[in-house]
Parts: C-alpha cells; sequence; structure tokens
C-alpha cells in the first residue's frame, strides 16, 4: 500500500485500499455512456511470441467498457502480420492493427517524409504517432490509453486505473500518468528512473537554478512509465520524440499545452515488472545507454528553449554535481533494500551510474553538434495542414489491411 502524500504540483492518485476491478470497472461502464474510451498498444511482432503479451491480450478480453483497441504492428513482414491479425482476433472488442511495415502504410509514409513530415527514425515513437493518427482519424473515442506489451505482472486493474481519472465527469484532468514500485527476484529495479533521472533533475537544479518545469518532472513517481492515458483531442497538436526519450518528451510537451491542474499521476499497481534492457549491447551501443542519451538530449533540448544556457564547461559541472547526488541517492537505496531484505549489489549499481555519468557528457556533445536537429514527430494537425486528406487516407489503409487482401 502507498502513501497517500500530495506533495508535488500535480494530482496524486494512491492504491490506498483493497478495491475490486470489478467496482472501478463498473463504474467505467457507466461513465462510458458519454465518454468512449480505447486502448493503443504499441508492439514488436516478437513479443507476440512471448508469454507477456499472450496474458496481456487474456486480461484485456475481459474489459467491459472499451469502445475501441488500437493495436500498433512493427517489425512484421506479411505472414507475421496474417499471424497477428489471428493473435489478436480473440479480443471481443473493435481492434485495428496497424500494420507499420506493410506497403500501405509505408506508401503513405513515403509520401509525408518528401515534406518532412515522418519520423526520421523507426521504433516506439514512430509507432505511437501512427497509432494516435488512426486514433484520431476512427474518432471513436474520448479518452484514450497507452502502455507497453512487455509488462509480465499485468493485470486489467492496470488500465481501469489509468483511464480513470480522465473520463470521471466530476475530473478535469486531460493527462494521467501511471506509477508503481519496481521489485522484482528480491531486488530493486528502475535504474535509468532511480539512478539517472532522480539525481539528474536534482543536478540540474543545482548547476542551472530551479524552475516550474524542474519542480514539474519532480512531481512524478515514475517519469518513465510507459502507461498514461489522456483526452484523445490532446492528440492533434501533440509533438512527440522519435527515440527513446518518448515518455520525458510527452511530459514535456504536456506542461507545454496544459496547466499543472489538469495533469495527475496514478497508482497503477503494488508492484510491476517488464522485460530489461541491459546496460549496453555488446558493440558498447544500445541498450540503457542508448536509452540515457536519448532521455538526457530531451531535457537539453527542453531546458534550451526555455533560454537556459546550455555550453560545454556546464556540461562538465553537471557531470560532476551529478556523480555526487548520484552516490547519496545510491546510498539510501542501498538501505532501503536492508530494511526491505533485498539484494543490492553495489558494484553493479555504482557502474550503471559511471556510465549514466558518461551519457551526460556524450548527450551534450551530441546536443551542441547538431543544435538543427528536428527530434520532434510533427503533431498531427501541422500533418493535416499539409495533407488535408490524410486521416481518411489512413483510415482506409488500415481498414483494408485489417479486412482485405495483404
Amino acid at each position: 500500500m502507498s502513501d497517500f502524500h500530495q506533495n508535488g504540483i500535480i494530482a496524486n492518485f494512491h492504491n490506498l485500499s483493497d478495491r475490486k476491478v470489478e467496482a472501478l470497472e463498473a463504474e467505467l461502464v457507466g461513465f462510458a455512456k458519454k465518454r468512449k474510451m480505447g486502448l493503443i498498444l504499441p508492439s514488436l511482432f516478437s513479443e507476440l511470441e512471448g508469454p507477456a503479451l499472450a496474458h496481456i491480450i487474456d486480461e484485456i478480453a475481459k474489459v467491459p467498457y472499451l469502445e475501441e483497441i488500437v493495436i500498433g504492428l512493427d517489425r512484421a513482414n506479411r505472414d507475421q502480420f496474417l499471424y497477428a491479425r489471428d493473435f489478436f482476433s480473440r479480443l471481443p472488442q473493435h481492434h485495428r492493427i496497424l500494420w507499420n511495415d506493410g506497403p500501405r502504410l509505408k506508401s503513405i509514409d513515403a509520401e509525408l517524409e518528401k515534406e518532412g513530415l515522418s519520423p526520421t527514425e523507426p521504433g516506439k515513437g514512430r509507432n505511437v504517432w501512427f497509432c494516435t493518427g488512426y486514433t484520431l482519424a476512427s474518432d471513436r473515442t474520448l479518452a484514450v490509453a497507452l502502455h507497453d506489451c512487455d509488462i509480465v505482472t499485468y493485470e486489467r486493474g492496470m488500465l481501469a486505473r489509468l483511464l480513470y481519472p480522465v473520463v470521471h465527469p466530476k475530473f478535469n484532468y486531460e493527462f494521467c500518468k501511471g506509477f508503481y514500485a519496481r521489485v522484482a527476484d528480491g531486488k530493486m529495479n528502475g535504474r535509468v528512473v532511480r539512478l539517472l533521472v532522480g539525481p539528474l533533475l536534482r543536478s540540474l537544479e543545482n548547476v542551472y537554478g530551479g524552475s516550474p518545469y524542474l519542480d514539474y518532472l519532480n512531481s512524478f513517481r515514475y517519469p518513465l512509465s510507459g502507461e498514461f492515458a489522456m483526452r484523445t483531442r490532446v492528440m492533434h497538436d501533440m509533438k512527440i520524440p522519435g527515440d527513446w526519450g518518448l515518455e520525458i518528451g510527452l511530459l514535456s510537451e504536456i506542461y507545454r499545452n496544459y496547466s499543472p491542474n489538469h495533469i495527475c499521476q496514478v497508482e497503477i499497481a503494488n508492484n510491476y515488472d517488464h522485460k530489461h534492457q541491459p546496460l549496453a549491447e555488446e558493440d558498447g551501443s544500445g541498450g540503457l545507454k542508448r536509452m540515457s542519451n536519448d532521455i538526457i538530449q530531451s531535457l537539453y533540448r527542453k531546458m534550451a528553449t526555455m533560454g537556459v544556457n546550455l555550453t560545454s564547461d556546464s556540461f562538465r559541472v553537471l557531470k560532476a554535481t551529478y556523480y555526487r547526488n548520484a552516490l547519496d541517492i545510491l546510498e539510501f537505496y542501498h538501505h532501503d533494500a536492508i530494511m526491505n531484505g533485498l539484494k543490492f549489489d553495489q558494484h553493479s549499481e555504482e557502474a550503471a551510474v559511471e556510465l549514466f555519468m558518461q551519457c551526460i557528457l556524450d548527450a551534450g556533445q551530441a546536443f551542441i553538434e547538431r543544435p538543427n536537429d528536428k527530434p520532434f514527430i510533427p503533431s498531427w494537425s501541422r500533418v493535416q495542414s499539409a495533407f488535408p486528406d490524410i486521416m481518411q487516407r489512413i483510415y482506409d489503409a488500415v481498414e483494408e489491411d485489417n479486412h482485405g487482401d495483404v
């Protein structure tokens, strides 16, 4: 059971009782009469072959209040897409699969690319972007949730808690972020949040001074969670990063467009576990190193837009400040683990801190060398201004893929 303190500039909703999921769902069924709800699932084909997604779909199949489920499918050839159509056919709700590698959507993407309106690289950001485009084109929902497809501890109450704040008729929230504890196999997980984002936000305040934006990010219990919900209209003007900075970039975009009293976070599980990333791949790239670099650059870009003077010298100061703050916080986690009887590998934890410390400099150098990068995918309102029929074309392409020959 979580604490129940409200200690940030956004509302916190906690899991303070043993209320059954059926009671939440009964309320949501009532809300759905006026506020139709949807779900977006960005997926890799490989996730269809693992146990986590199969269990997630079995749970979602029991959800009584969803109007639409939009599944973004990446890295799938024709036979794999046909397999996916069969895999998801057990969902009783209205659902559609976006075959992102199929000829119809690739043709649309190629036209957008000619105008500089397409995501520049494949990945989760691109997948989510096309899913939000189809959701807007479908126009079946007033609120939509999104969560990852590799959650091994999934239960459908997570979805109910995500959607509840943005559809309750007496609430005025436009965006809701999920949070949870990350403990599994007798140890703490969530290294990027614990050992990078937390101490880095503190260090940014130390070096560049406090700001409402940093106060806002510090209010989130788990800023990198891939679970959130929003009013569908939010997606019209939303710009999202196409890289691993998706979650931080999305929070920054919500901050730009909405006041904090329209933003909240909710505890969706007592514990949560999903697929874990290595610190880096064998060639020294990828893994948490790539993720961390993208996250840090996302923070740098946002602070630069706020008029903060970011220089090579200041990045070196930030690196040193981060290292001290991270080691202090690491010691707190060590003591927390001892009190709770959890394993704690101090060597691997400090190795992660050292990797993140280098990422602060690497991301700073990349930021200085490429100041004109366009990291954000254009909003759908901008795309529509260039291609007025784009929504209908995306809708038709998805319908043909799901019901026609491929």
